[in-house]
């Protein structure tokens, strides 16, 4: 038995993977005990759902780099398998640990999971604490009149905001004290990285997982910030923080991210609109997993029902033809490609892209939000799925059934000198910027000045705009007569 000075604490890492403004990790270091931290892959517990192909490669490196910059404080990173409830309270009684300490994550399964594991340390008389999470405000505190979670985003907005700063921001451990060395399993034997075929060449060409990078890129992106309003949208500016992977890891927290953008606000006054729109995508996020605390269900089932009956259609090739990035439409087949690549896309795509599965193909929105799941690596349990219902019109604060996108004019509206089709389909680079989002209307002198062959190396639409649109819309009006 341990002196109880010696007796360890184990800190588990979830959703978490950073050092600064982490409650549990604070309060387990301030005790001045040694830690033991942890952190357990869990494909096996009721309900949690498995992370997608991308983002595993993303949760290797992430845990690479929270490993080393544990090791630079003194401590270790122990890594177990298994459903998490059993490993840890086994790691903790086999320890002699005085606690375990966890941030909470206010998703259903989730907390199952945390409520297993604190019922088997209360049997083993070992304490625990769970600590905050990280949301900017507790989905309890925000809640409509009938004691719901609040379904249309501005009002909800404006409730986070009336409610004034999230807590401050937790420092970063200067030093821990290092626990009993413990077996640790392998990454490696993880098999989170692709091998045969390694297909992660554009990820780890695009992205530096961890908390490093993370606070590095929030850091370049404050202060290049002016325009994020005006320019968010376009896609070939590349305008945008970057910051979703990380906040999906937890790398930094929404806190850090709510404090770092207020400061460069007081700094310099003239970006504060550019700010608030930064921090209305951050309350987006926010909103998101609200629903996703209320609606554990949410990446299966409409959130509004009438849609049960909605009439999906089945196509296999034109679902696999929207995946490659073959479907005709430059716009749409540019973000598909750049999703494969690099594990994103930019956000206005992303709309274009969807409404262009559920609305021209009247493919169920559930494939192309399982799609997105396994190739992104910002993949978020909540923004995803409430992503594709908003533009499936079916969840919360949904657009409206007849918004369309068409995908031509989103194209030479947020594209117009074709720059961002041209770098995600370079077949095209030699049309002229008034036919590079339409090349079916060149003429066969134009196509082939462009070494362009409609058919051969690029695809035919493979639906008609105007007849996808009338569908979508007569199946739509269909669902509401009923």
């Amino acid at each position: 038995m341990l002196t109880a000075d010696a007796r360890p604490i184990v800190v588990w890492f979830r959703d978490d993977l950073r050092l600064a403004d982490h409650p549990a990790l604070h309060a387990a270091a301030q005790s001045g005990a040694p830690l033991l931290c942890v952190y357990v892959l869990d494909d096996d517990s009721d309900g949690l759902r498995p992370i997608g192909a991308a983002a595993r490669w993303w949760l290797a490196q992430s845990l690479r780099a929270l490993s080393s910059e544990l090791r630079a404080l003194g401590a270790a990173l122990i890594l177990r398998r298994g459903p998490a409830a059993a490993v840890l309270a086994q790691l903790a009684q086999q320890s002699d640990a005085a606690a375990v300490h966890w941030n909470e994550i206010d998703i259903v399964p989730h907390r199952a999971v945390a409520d297993a594991l604190a019922d088997a340390l209360t049997l083993a008389g070992i304490a625990y604490h769970r600590d905050r999470g990280d949301p900017l405000v507790e989905p309890n505190a925000i809640r409509s009149k009938d004691g719901r979670g609040m379904r249309v985003f501005t009002p909800f907005w404006r409730r986070v905001l009336s409610l004034g700063d999230p807590p401050q921001p937790l420092p970063r451990p200067k030093t821990l004290r290092p626990g009993p060395a413990l077996p640790s399993e392998q990454l490696t034997d993880w098999q989170l990285e692709p091998t045969t075929p390694d297909w992660a060449g554009g990820l780890r060409e695009t992205w530096t997982p961890g908390e490093a990078a993370a606070q590095a890129r929030l850091t370049d992106f404050l202060a290049s910030l002016p325009g994020y309003a005006a320019g968010r949208d376009y896609p070939d500016r590349h305008i945008t923080s970057g910051l979703s992977p990380h906040l999906r890891f937890g790398e930094i927290s929404p806190r850090q991210v709510w404090y770092a953008a207020r400061f460069a606000a007081d700094e310099r006054p003239a970006i504060a609109p550019d700010i608030d729109k930064f921090l209305s995508e951050l309350g987006w996020r926010e909103f998101c997993r609200h629903l996703l605390a209320d609606h554990p269900d949410l990446a299966t089932r409409n959130l509004q029902p009438a849609f049960d009956d909605f009439p999906w259609h089945r196509d296999d090739a034109a679902l696999t033809a929207w995946q490659r990035g073959h479907t005709g439409y430059p716009i749409v087949d540019a973000g598909m490609r750049e999703l494969w690549h690099s594990g994103v896309m930019h956000n206005r795509v992303r709309m274009v892209v969807a409404s262009f599965l559920v609305k021209h193909l009247l493919i169920d929105w559930r494939l192309g939000e399982q799609w997105f799941w396994d190739t992104l690596v910002d993949a978020d349990p909540g923004s995803n799925p409430g992503n594709w219902q908003w533009v499936a019109g079916c969840g919360a604060d949904a657009a409206p059934y007849f918004r369309v996108f068409n995908p031509v004019l989103q194209g030479e509206k947020f594209d117009a000198g074709g720059a961002y089709v041209r770098r995600w389909v370079p077949e095209l680079d030699g049309l002229p910027d008034n036919l590079i989002h339409q090349p079916w209307t060149a003429t066969p002198l134009e196509l082939a000045a462009a070494g362009v062959e409609l058919g051969g190396n690029y695809p035919t639409p493979i639906v008609d705009h105007k007849a996808g649109r009338a569908r979508a819309l007569s199946a739509y009006a269909e669902l509401r007569q009923r």
